[in-house]
């Protein structure tokens, strides 16, 4: 009876440790390691109704850079907002008349539903909002030299072409289309932007183009931002969470992540001066970026504007000579994380799709698992061989392991009788032991060092599976329909569970009864986490089991070691 007290003594114990752990690391103002909260921030609430969406002020450049903020230009009578929809074959996209916003934007390719709830409808998911309840826009402007006025993103602007009275659609057989907005002068200036969009691709091509209708010359900076409230993905459980917030990536400074709470309190840091890279404002499975062209020089920025929060790039001073025009050329990119895709756009922006610090071997378990899926067209499948392929990889690094642990459960009787023979005499208990692992040829710790050796393989995998927006809706067999979801009858944890106790019972106890009560303990707390977690991870981990389980059993049986299951006493 005090035995089981102490293990379960051991076990609050442990999570007691888990939670102050996060209680710490909240408090610190990083995210909780083990059971983040996927509740909003308060700090990150949509704005109000009718407060205006996108209320940041024109960017600041650093000091010394040669432009410094432009004022919002005054209207005397500004026009009546007005929203264009515009369709293509894979977006959706709603632009504001208030600076040429892009203020909505649905992909039409990927459903808001995940699992049963698709069964019912299909509603493309909407990336970028701006509702009154939601904000995540992309806005651009410029900034004028020494406070002059210049358009901004809160600059009315015109729709000039093409003329339509309705949605504006890519039509069959057309190949690309383009928008032309155009400001009113402004201090003589005139923004125009022109986009354009390619069937097929989530990536708008935008140019400004400025004319000095003046009389004096103009210098300007053109900036790009994305802004957006800090509310979190919906797509996260108790037990696991990704990244939702801005990144900066360049050569110099390569990909680095703010978080929200970091520009909460001003401390964000990352490499603001570059002549490479793009901003980004990145969640699980999806993402927006501004990228301008290699070897421009532009100034980064990531800022808290109220309670809303935004990233950009200001890029190079453009001067205009009176009755001069200047482009500058930029692309935005609203789509999934389709890594395969983002390579070919830019340098490191597949590295949106976050692997953690397991990069190195993700990427290529990623390409092999895309491989397999090309032959079998099926992503739960493609899991399933692509574990089968991963053991049989380290199928002689396992068989030294097991080999270790059928010597250790041949000797466990041994060891027990002599813990029981000896337990007033731990030193000479001790002294015994080790003859005996010496006479047997057992290393205690030999079945440990190769397991340890695979894990940051596996754990690189599971992050694969987790990042992986092809997994969003794939079906595999049967009731899975979707193996980003958990499943919804929860057959897939059973069978993890059950293969857990199995892989466990094959196993020798440890001569401790304490120790031996604890290896059964943990594996089945761990288990409970499984019940949350999506499909796709679940049967990675069944059947990594399975192929365990068969393994050590094999190599059991080849060494002579009976095939049975090892209970500790809980008593």
């Amino acid at each position: 009876m005090n035995d089981i007290r102490r293990s379960i003594l051991w076990v609050i114990f442990g999570f007691s440790l888990i939670l102050l752990w996060d209680r710490w690391q909240i408090h610190r103002g990083h995210p909780a390691t083990f059971f983040p909260s996927s509740t909003p921030r308060p700090a990150a609430t949509a704005p109000a109704e009718g407060v205006p969406s996108g209320a940041a002020d024109v960017p600041q450049p650093s000091v010394g850079s040669a432009a410094s903020p432009g004022a919002v230009p005054a209207t005397a009578a500004p026009a009546a907002r007005q929203r264009y929809v515009v369709r293509t074959d894979v977006l959706e996209l709603t632009f504001d008349s208030e600076g040429a916003t892009l203020a909505g934007a649905r992909l039409l390719r990927h459903a808001a539903e995940t699992g049963k709830a698709l069964r019912q409808s299909f509603t493309p998911l909407q990336l970028l909002v701006d509702d009154g309840r939601r904000v995540y826009v992309a806005q651009s402007g410029l900034i004028g030299e020494g406070g002059r006025p210049a358009p901004t993103h809160k600059t009315p602007m015109r729709l000039i072409s093409p003329a339509a009275s309705g949605p504006i659609e890519l039509a069959d057989g057309q190949e690309r289309l383009e928008l032309v907005f155009e400001s009113d002068p402004v201090e003589g200036l005139v923004l125009r932007k022109r986009i354009a969009l390619q069937r097929g691709s989530y990536v708008l091509d935008v140019q400004h183009e400025v004319v000095n209708q003046g009389e004096a010359e103009a210098r300007v900076r053109p900036y790009q931002q994305l802004l957006r409230d800090g509310l979190k993905a919906g797509s996260e459980t108790p037990f696991y969470s990704t990244f939702t917030g801005p990144a900066v990536y360049s050569h110099e400074g390569k990909y680095q992540k703010i978080e929200f709470a970091d520009l909460d309190k001003g401390r964000a840091d990352f490499q603001r001066q570059a002549r490479d890279g793009w901003v980004a404002m990145v969640q699980h499975y999806f993402f927006s970026a501004w990228l301008l062209p290699e070897g421009v020089e532009r100034e980064n920025y990531a800022r808290k504007v109220d309670n809303l929060y935004a990233v950009g790039q200001i890029g190079p001073e453009l001067t205009l000579a009176p009755g001069a025009t200047q482009t500058s050329a930029a692309r935005l990119v609203v789509g999934p994380q389709e890594e395969k895709v983002l390579e070919r756009l830019a340098p490191g922006l597949e590295l949106v799709k976050d692997y953690g610090w397991l990069t190195i071997l993700a990427k290529p378990l990623y390409w092999l698992l895309e491989k397999i899926h090309g032959l079998v067209g099926n992503w739960g499948w493609a899991i399933v061989l692509l574990v089968v392929l991963i053991k049989a990889a380290f199928y002689w690094l396992n068989a030294s392991a097991y080999r270790s642990m059928a010597k250790m459960k041949a000797i466990s009787p041994r060891l027990m009788e002599m813990r029981e023979r000896l337990k007033d005499k731990p030193q000479l208990l001790q002294q015994e032991m080790l003859q005996l692992y010496r006479e047997e040829k057992v290393n205690p710790l030999g079945g440990c060092l190769p397991i340890l050796i695979q894990i940051p393989v596996f754990i690189a995998l599971y992050w694969v599976l987790l990042a992986s927006v092809e997994m969003r809706n794939a079906p595999w067999i049967g009731w899975i329909d979707d193996l980003s979801s958990p499943d919804p009858y929860y057959v897939l944890p059973l069978v993890m569970t059950l293969t857990t106790v199995v892989q466990t019972a094959l196993n020798p106890l440890p001569p401790d009864p304490l120790q031996a009560k604890l290896m059964w303990l943990m594996p089945l707390v761990f288990s409970v986490m499984f019940f949350f977690f999506p499909a796709g991870l679940v049967l990675y981990w069944i059947v990594n089991n399975v192929l365990t389980i068969a393994q050590q059993a094999y190599i059991n049986h080849t060494m002579g070691v009976p095939l049975k299951f090892n209970l500790p006493k809980f008593k």
